[in-house]
């Protein structure tokens, strides 16, 4: 027999326990009793639940078969508790009492659980398959970085109890008057949905702090198979409850219309039939809606729950508005909530989406709001189950297949012309090819001081890999003082007649030296690239290009991996160790990131000059890189003048090179380089001190600036402003 309780709660005078048991042969029976310290039988509540990955790990498939339990029952401060779980003539006793419980919550723990957790079956078939695919390197580099997750400061539901709203808080935003009291109509499609997921998405709209809404619930269940008594129960207690038993099943854009056609609110929310929002939920879309009349859409942080309703996981911490990052995936989801003039200009859900029609509807909405709004903030609970989307994208081809249509749609309607939308790092994750107009000329601008060898390699990957030829390489000489390095540069130049070397006679400075190398450059699309790069997707010119042409775009950058194949840059938050920082340093590339990140294009703050492609004509505007910031920043720099300019900094996974950059470089190791470095901090800081106090729009503030891998922000530590020493 084997077993685990993964949860212990207690809720006032009721102790709860979530986990799994099975025998040696799947049929077997499992036998639960709860008894007093005084061996007396205690009453328990008991609610199999499906585990799904109990039975893949320990026999091979699924099994039409409950291997899990909830189990709850009445206790008394101080009493002692057995849990005996029988199975197969085998029998475990497992004491709980709130001293027990409180050390089994203690960090030291926790830690030997992960520990323990790492320690099993699954592992050892997920690390031998990593192993096979990825090479021995790769599974190290990973193994370590499941470690170093064991120290995490929290989990998820311990800081989502020390975060979320207390009772005090939730009584004042009940009593708060506001200006504007927006009624708020929330849509739910109803189909065949199990009567207590329906009454808990139900009883937390009535469990609301802000009290001017209403339900509109469209049931396309088969006859005799709807919700309507439910319906009816709550509609009777509330006419703010409306209800449409349609006797028939529309597909989830026709069921969701029927609801919409209900709707007589001021904004429109969606909402599944099996989720359910919190306490504050429709308060905090109230309030941005007062904070701005111009808030068209509005949407919120989310995460996970259980089938059990019973533990948060996953939680999903967004950016501010993301456009790129949207056509990369649906990161908007929920809660999701739009002006319903919007709506009526627009249209509603197109059947011709179904399987991903809120998709459709989101890009709809976003294209004509006049404002966007993201409250940072866990606003809706996404129930999760293996037929769902959420847990299985897979299990959905068609949901795939609808999504990458919307996006199609999408960029048609912009007038953005895609030469594909293909499957991205997994399914519900795409990657979009834009078309190039023309052949325009890039001109690669190189700075270079001796170290032939590192240009030879970078120069020759891009003339004999990439599968882009209209280019011309600068190459900036910078003070060398090896003859052999001035013998290349003559060999390179015999040789190419699209190369050419411009001499800088000055001191270093990064910054004075590109500007100066741009003066010699003839194309309308720059490519700043360290010497130190090789080129590994041969598309990587065309993938930058095809962004970079985009009228909303200013700057591009790539995925740049030291040479082990670890993650050296994947995009800039401004913020990261007090300033600004790469984001998922030290990831293997084939490992999963948060929510997929490192494998999604997406748009930044900033990105590195290491490899960045940017316009002419948004160059010149920015007045170039900023000669006072030599060495730091220069880059992060730019960036922030091109986001001045209403243009967007794109971070693209698809191209990608090696960055030969050590890993363990210096900083700075003088008085003078220390003194210089700070500098230019302070330039940095005092000309964009905004992003610095408010966090950058790209980053969410409840993950760390500690840490590049967006962990949760440590609650004990960290303050929004205050510089961090980035941990990698």
């Amino acid at each position: 027999m084997k077993y685990k309780v993964d949860v212990v709660r207690i809720r006032e005078n009721t102790i709860q326990l979530n986990g799994w048991a099975i025998g040696k042969h799947p049929e077997s029976p499992v036998e639960f009793a709860v008894e007093d310290g005084n061996h007396r039988p205690v009453k328990f509540k008991y609610v199999s639940t499906r585990r799904d990955d109990v039975s893949q790990i320990y026999f091979g498939k699924t099994w039409d078969k409950d291997f899990g339990f909830d189990i709850q029952f009445d206790y008394e401060r101080g009493a002692d508790y057995y849990l005996f779980i029988k199975c197969e003539g085998r029998r475990a006793r497992i004491k709980y009492n709130e001293e027990l419980i409180a050390r089994r919550s203690s960090v030291a723990h926790k830690r030997r659980e992960k520990i323990m957790d790492l320690m099993n079956m699954e592992t050892v078939k997920v690390a031998f398959d990593f192993w096979k695919e990825n090479g021995l390197r790769a599974l190290v580099v990973k193994s370590k970085h499941k470690l170093q997750g064991i120290d995490n400061d929290y989990d998820y539901g311990e800081w989502y109890e020390l975060t979320k709203p207390t009772e005090e808080e939730l009584e004042r935003q009940r009593q708060e008057w506001m200006d504007y009291r927006p009624k708020l109509s929330i849509v739910i499609p109803a189909y065949q949905t199990p009567e207590r997921y329906l009454k808990e998405l139900l009883d937390s709209i009535f469990a609301q702090t802000y009290e001017n809404w209403e339900i509109c619930v469209a049931d396309g269940s088969p006859m005799g198979k709807s919700c309507e008594r439910v319906l009816r129960r709550y509609a009777d207690r509330d006419d703010r409850v409306k209800y449409l038993i349609l006797g028939e099943n529309k597909g989830i854009s026709g069921n969701t219309n029927a609801a919409m056609d209900m709707a007589s609110g001021d904004f429109i929310l969606l909402a599944d039939h099996d989720d359910t929002l919190t306490p504050n939920a429709l308060y905090e879309v109230a309030k941005a809606i007062n904070a701005d009349p111009l808030n068209d859409v509005i949407y919120s942080d989310e995460d996970k729950l259980d089938m059990d309703g019973g533990a948060l996981f996953e939680p999903h911490f967004k950016p501010d508005f993301d456009p790129d990052l949207l056509t990369s995936t649906n990161y908007i989801c929920h809660l999701f909530a739009v002006n319903r003039d919007l709506v009526e200009e627009v249209g509603q859900f197109d059947e011709r989406f179904d399987g991903a029609q809120d998709y459709d509807f989101i890009f709809r909405c976003t294209e004509k709001a006049r404002k966007i709004y993201h409250i940072p903030k866990v606003l809706y609970h996404w129930r999760c189950h293996q037929g769902s989307t959420a847990s299985n994208p897979e299990s959905k081809l068609y949901a795939f297949e609808a999504g990458a249509r919307a996006i199609k749609a999408h960029f048609d309607r912009l007038g953005i012309e895609t030469e594909s939308i293909e499957k991205g790092v997994d399914y519900g994750k795409y990657h979009v090819r834009f078309a190039i107009h023309g052949e325009p000329l890039v001109s690669v601008i190189i700075p270079n001081k001796d170290h032939t060898a590192d240009l030879d390699v970078c120069v020759r990957s891009l003339m004999e890999k990439a599968t882009y030829k209209n280019l011309e390489y600068i190459i900036i000489e910078n003070n060398s003082t090896e003859p052999a390095t001035f013998e290349y540069y003559e060999k390179l130049q015999r040789d190419h007649e699209n190369v050419k070397v411009v001499t800088w006679e000055r001191e270093f400075n990064y910054s004075a030296i590109n500007n100066f190398g741009v003066k010699y450059a003839s194309g309308d699309y720059f490519l700043f690239l360290n010497n130190d790069t090789e080129i590994i997707e041969p598309d990587t010119i065309q993938e930058m290009l095809g962004y970079c042409q985009r009228e909303d775009v200013g700057a591009v950058g790539a995925r740049l991996l030291y040479q082990d194949d670890t993650i050296q840059h994947a995009g800039v938050v401004v913020g990261f160790g007090g300033i600004a920082g790469h984001t998922f340093i030290g990831l293997h590339k084939s490992e999963n990131s948060y929510f997929h990140r490192a494998m999604c294009a997406q748009d930044y703050s900033a990105v590195t000059a290491a490899c960045m492609m940017t316009k002419r004509q948004v160059f010149e505007t920015a007045g170039g890189f900023s000669e006072e910031l030599a060495v730091a920043f220069n880059d992060i720099d730019y960036c922030m003048k091109v986001r001045a300019q209403d243009k967007l900094v794109v971070y693209n996974p698809y191209a990608l090179l090696y960055h030969y950059e050590s890993k363990s470089r210096g900083l700075e190791d003088t008085p003078e380089k220390i003194a210089r470095f700070n500098r230019e901090i302070k330039i940095f800081s005092e000309k964009w001190p905004d992003i610095l106090k408010n966090g950058d729009p790209y980053y969410n503030p409840n993950l760390t600036l500690r840490k590049s891998n967006f962990a949760l922000r440590d609650l004990k530590k960290e303050k929004i402003g205050e510089p961090y020493p980035l941990e990698i």
